[in-house]
């Protein structure tokens, strides 16, 4: 999951890659997914998994989960 750093954004980002320093690379160069263009962001959770699958069923829960995003948001402070 990642975190907006620019100055009175509150945005978090979640999904998923098998690069996770290209991927951030790419969201803060403009280059990521259209939700993240013009932003810069930290990361403030990640998880790894064994197969794709397992992967893209966490994102999902966790983009449907706002009372977890919101506790990982608040731990990351």
């Amino acid at each position: 999951m990642l975190k907006s750093i620019s100055s009175g954004v509150k945005k978090t980002y979640v999904g998923y890659t098998n690069n996770l320093n290209l991927r951030l690379n790419k969201h803060n160069s403009n280059k990521g997914a259209k939700s993240t263009k013009g932003y810069k962001w930290i990361l403030i959770y990640s998880k790894k998994f064994k197969t794709k699958n397992e992967a893209m069923s966490f994102e999902y829960s966790l983009k449907k989960n706002k009372i977890l995003r919101k506790e990982l948001l608040e731990k990351s402070i």
